[in-house]
């Protein structure tokens, strides 16, 4: 299992454009950097008041585009003293980005201790201890902070170039703790509206069929979906009409490729986002099961 500790992320930490070896936009890096910059400025105001902090560019790396950042903190020493100073405004980003990109399609275990937070989901685990956890229950509460995190993945998103963005402590990692592939870009470039800790995400999906309900309505399908069972009402028209005109056959076996509408709830405890239930709003392509056939001499 990986064990992702972002403890690691103190005083500094490493960015990773996945994509083109040595090269990346110079629009893509400043926007990305300053955009990080700006989110990291607004945590600390709520987690150092009376402290700023600098966010500086250290240096770059080889492989695919690393970008070092490190944070130095000021504050008026006949107010303040280093005791009341917390290193973790990067730890709050980190898990604020992973806590927000964690895949809709596999499921989370989540364990509250004294001391931390442990997110596990697939083959990775995520230690958060529990003053980097409650800050960032505070700073998702704040629009400049949660729209500076956003514009960092907006200008990644816009580089066609880019595939993935990460977290790493050195640039002596060849592969960030922190990984979050393009195709999750969207879960926190543009978040949605939140309202009563609810949340809709739109994910294309291929889903391996257990059972269809041939007929229109809203009477759930039964699917496999990258080894998670699920239910959803087809609610596409157009493919009932080609169904019915017998331009679809579907068969055991058969999967679909679709658009798939994910109503997500957070805990309030946790601030981690789960899975409720699930449409099927467009069936994008058919995928008849792959059928084998007999080798005769």
């Amino acid at each position: 299992m990986n064990v992702i500790d972002v403890r690691a992320f103190e005083s500094d930490f490493v960015i990773y454009f996945g994509g083109e070896p040595k090269r990346i936009n110079a629009y893509t890096l400043a926007s990305s950097l300053v955009s990080i910059a700006d989110a990291v400025k607004a945590a600390n105001t709520l987690i150092n008041p009376g402290y700023d902090v600098e966010v500086v560019v250290e240096a770059f790396g080889e492989g695919s585009f690393k970008a070092k950042v490190r944070t130095l903190y000021s504050g008026a020493s006949n107010l303040f003293s280093a005791e009341n100073l917390k290193t973790i405004t990067l730890s709050v980003v980190a898990a604020y980005v992973y806590q927000q990109t964690l895949s809709p399609d596999q499921e989370i275990n989540v364990v509250v201790n004294t001391a931390e937070v442990i997110v596990e989901q697939g083959d990775n685990k995520i230690i958060v201890p529990r003053d980097v956890h409650d800050c960032v229950k505070e700073v998702e509460k704040s629009e400049k902070f949660t729209q500076s995190i956003g514009k960092t993945f907006e200008a990644v998103e816009k580089d066609k170039n880019i595939e993935s963005m990460g977290f790493m402590p050195s640039f002596d990692d060849e592969i960030p703790i922190i990984l979050i592939p393009r195709a999750r870009f969207g879960l926190i470039s543009a978040p949605p509206e939140v309202e009563d800790n609810q949340r809709e995400v739109l994910e294309v999906a291929d889903l391996h069929i257990l059972r269809a309900i041939l007929e229109r309505g809203k009477r759930k399908w039964e699917f496999v979906w990258r080894g998670i069972k699920i239910s959803a009402p087809v609610l596409d028209q157009q493919f009932f009409d080609d169904f019915f005109a017998h331009k679809i056959m579907i068969a055991p076996g058969d999967s679909i490729e679709v658009r798939l509408r994910i109503y997500q709830s957070r805990d309030q405890d946790t601030g981690i986002f789960t899975n409720n239930r699930y449409e099927v709003v467009e069936v994008l392509r058919h995928i008849p099961r792959m059928k084998q056939v007999a080798l005769h001499d």
